[in-house]
């Protein structure tokens, strides 16, 4: 039997889509990236919450105790709508910090807040110059390698004790940051931390130590930076404002009289919080010793870039601390000093033209921004509309009670945008308060600098606690963890210095 033929049919071809047929003639499609979804709703969200206080009907009045009536001008009530779009903006870093600072220029030319040249000259204040230089001390050291140095003959002193360990890298990063900005502090630490912990443990996982070593890294960085002027910048804004504000300068040395105190006691407490909070599970690390007296012995003796940075840094420190007591330094202006031996860094080929290249202008733009919000918030009226309507929250109150809820104030909030932001938006609304309720505005100051160094909560409060996070010893919510009590003795540290000890030593509380 013959076997059966089968047909096949031509198999049938569906129409082409609309789509299929474009890629046929002119290529494939090209879809491009998803919208990034969660960057567009905090874009819009600054700039919903601009228009939503922009657009709003005339605010009610701030009315002070003694009857007087403040009037919030439409030029006041947009500076509040651009404080709200900038601190979105900052919160979120939804474009790079220092764009969001010129975006608080440009706000206030287009609306009308403060003329073009008022709001961009004080993004050449003095006080960001300032910042500038300290930022190019940062470089010097970590370039000419003066760190490095310092760093392995500590650890060659302290040696093997893993409790010693903890007290000397603290006081090591605390100590640098009386010279140093914080954040250069911890990036030159940083990689000297990862060395002693990769001889405490070869296992990648967490340890407590490791969590206590890195943790308490970024702690104390906020600690010592409260110190002096070239710790952080938000000394140098803040010692602005006051000046502007209350006609009375604070030196170089004035503020290390009254801020050491409490940032070594608050280094030697955070040493102590580490050591029960995060034990150690070794009570020695053998060999550290060895290793950093090799790499001591390794750098040889002192190179000329060392040593001219020596003299120009501590020459102009040595400047700083004398306006205050010889006359004829005092009208030398802090931020002339500082750029002078910048310019001779250069001169004397101590760094080169990388160098200032590579400094990080998105932080100096934001500092010029914050200068130019919080001038903006002051001289529109903003700021003392703000500090009446905040007044009837302490009328009757103890003085205490205000410094320490301000100071607590500012704390949650610089936990949350830069240090220096949150300065600009809180001080000037504290020292005008100061006049109503008879408090001295010294201590506030000093209060405010005392809290706003040393954020302890959350990740984006310092740099020093993000280039923590990256030696992956710790999770943001272990952070959190041990920043509630570490805050929390902050603030009883805090309390006993505002009524104790600061007068003591002749800080003026009351007026």
């Amino acid at each position: 039997m013959s076997e059966p033929v089968v047909v096949r049919r031509p198999a049938v071809t569906p129409p082409a889509l609309p789509e299929q047929r474009e890629a046929e003639r002119f290529g494939p499609v090209r879809t491009g990236p998803a919208p990034d979804w969660r960057r567009i709703f905090y874009l819009l969200l600054g700039v919903g919450l601009f228009a939503a206080v922009h657009l709003a009907p005339p605010l009610p009045a701030a009315t002070d105790p003694e009857g007087q009536a403040f009037v919030l001008s439409p030029q006041g009530k947009t500076a509040l709508a651009l404080f709200l779009l900038a601190a979105a903006w900052w919160i979120t870093e939804v474009i790079p910090i220092g764009v969001t600072s010129i975006a608080i220029g440009v706000m206030q030319a287009l609306f009308l807040i403060r003329p073009a040249r008022t709001a961009f000259t004080d993004f050449m204040d003095p006080s960001v110059w300032f910042i500038f230089g300290s930022l190019m001390f940062g470089v010097v050291f970590t370039r000419t390698g003066l760190t490095r140095r310092l760093a392995y003959k500590i650890l060659s002193i302290v040696g093997e004790r893993t409790s010693m360990i903890y007290l000397g890298c603290f006081t090591m990063s605390a100590a640098l940051t009386l010279i140093m900005a914080h954040t250069a502090v911890a990036a030159t630490v940083f990689p000297l931390l990862m060395a002693i912990y990769a001889m405490y443990s070869e296992d990648e996982r967490p340890t407590r130590f490791g969590k206590g070593l890195f943790m308490g890294m970024a702690f104390v960085c906020g600690a010592g930076s409260i110190i002096t002027l070239l710790g952080s910048a938000r000394a140098a804004v803040a010692l602005g404002f006051f000046s502007d504000i209350t006609g009375r300068p604070i030196g170089f040395f004035e503020l290390t009289y009254f801020m050491l105190p409490v940032g070594a006691t608050m280094t030697l407490l955070l040493w102590a919080f580490f050591m029960v909070w995060y034990p150690p599970e070794r009570k020695t690390v053998p060999g550290l010793r060895d290793r950093a007296r090799k790499l001591y012995a390794g750098l040889g003796p002192m190179t000329r870039p060392e040593l001219l940075a020596l003299v120009l840094v501590g020459t102009a420190v040595l400047v700083l601390s004398l306006r205050t007591f010889i006359p004829l330094l005092e009208p030398v202006d802090k931020s002339a000093v500082i750029l002078s031996a910048t310019v001779l860094f250069f001169v004397f080929r101590v760094i080169s033209l990388e160098d200032l290249e590579g400094t990080s202008w998105n932080i100096v733009l934001l500092f010029g921004g914050a200068m130019s919000l919080g001038f903006c918030l002051w001289q529109t009226g903003a700021a003392g509309w703000l500090a009446v309507h905040w007044l009837a929250a302490f009328e009757g109150a103890h003085w205490m009670l205000f410094v320490m809820g301000m100071a607590a104030f500012l704390m949650l909030m610089t936990n949350v945008i830069m240090n220096v932001a949150a300065i600009t938006i809180t001080l000037p609304v504290a020292l005008v308060m100061c006049s109503y309720l008879h408090v001295a505005p010294e201590v506030v100051l000093y209060a405010c600098l005392v809290t706003a160094g040393m954020p302890f909560l959350f990740l984006i409060g310092a740099a020093p606690n993000a280039i923590a996070y990256t030696s992956g010893q710790f999770t943001p919510k272990e952070f959190f963890q041990a920043g509630v009590p570490a805050s929390a003795m902050l603030l009883v540290v805090l309390a006993v210095f505002v009524w104790f000890i600061w007068p003591a030593m002749g800080m003026p509380v009351l007026q």
